[in-house]
């Protein structure tokens, strides 16, 4: 008879052990709660405009789409230094391209190393205005330079569609919110480091509406988020053998020219 009865009470703690209560299971299904996307991306971007110096390294992957919509990759090992407000370099090599950039607090300077020339803008005293004029008046817009913004939430959040929470997945051995987001013409997804220091540890940005739907990634990694950087850093020495040469302002628009009676 005590036999019987320590099989019956082993039985029912095998029960017990492999069927949890329902109660149980429905409470903690619902104390579990994916992080909002944009709260992610606000405090990856609260975090980066906190930070006065840094750097980091980055490979990226672009695709360039040729005849009948086929694409070939191709890629760049890029370097960016940051001082705020009014300090950043680049500098990138790759497959297609061999530049650096400097912004100095008064000057842009692009430098082609491949060609041997490089060209220099007066620009406002300030990272964001003089990576906006750089743009707006020449073209010139240089990879992962919206890190340094303090509008970056604004540009990331700027004309979403939907947003989506992804899951926690490791970049490289770094735990990571994967997060994805729709444009009209974009679709964004971006890896922020889980934890205190929630940095941008990978992106991939796909053009949708372009003829073969281009990627482009960048893997951001080698993070220094208390660097002491010289301004000799972010000021051009110009090298032996090398020209100046003028940047061309960018061309507006072309204006679709109006066949008289067609007032469409």
């Amino acid at each position: 008879m005590r036999w019987n009865r320590i099989w019956y009470l082993a039985l029912v703690g095998l029960l017990l052990l492999s069927c949890p209560a329902q109660g149980v299971g429905v409470q903690q299904a619902t104390t579990v709660q994916e992080p909002d996307p944009l709260v992610v991306v606000r405090q990856m971007c609260d975090y980066l405009k906190s930070l006065k110096q840094f750097s980091y390294r980055a490979e990226v992957l672009d695709d360039q789409v040729y005849y009948g919509g086929k694409k070939l990759q191709y890629g760049i090992d890029m370097e960016t230094f940051v001082r705020r407000p009014d300090k950043l370099r680049v500098n990138a090599t790759g497959d297609l391209v061999n530049k650096e950039f400097f912004f100095n607090g008064k000057t842009i300077t692009l430098y082609d190393k491949e060609d041997k020339v490089y060209g220099v803008l007066e620009v406002p005293p300030d990272i964001e205005a003089a990576l906006d004029k750089a743009q707006k008046d020449f073209g010139l817009r240089v990879a992962l330079t919206d890190v340094a913004s303090p509008q970056l939430y604004d540009h990331i959040s700027k004309g979403l569609e939907n947003s989506l929470y992804v899951g926690l997945h490791k970049v490289r051995g770094v735990p990571c919110h994967h997060l994805a987001f729709d444009r009209e013409n974009v679709h964004l997804q971006l890896w922020v480091e889980a934890g205190g220091k929630p940095l941008p540890r990978k992106i991939v940005i796909t053009l949708k509406k372009l003829e073969g739907s281009p990627q482009w990634t960048a893997f951001v990694s080698d993070w220094k988020t208390t660097a002491q950087l010289k301004d000799s850093l972010f000021n051009f020495v110009v090298p032996p053998g090398v020209q100046k040469i003028k940047f061309v302002p960018a061309q507006p628009p072309a204006t679709p020219e109006v066949k008289k009676g067609d007032h469409s």
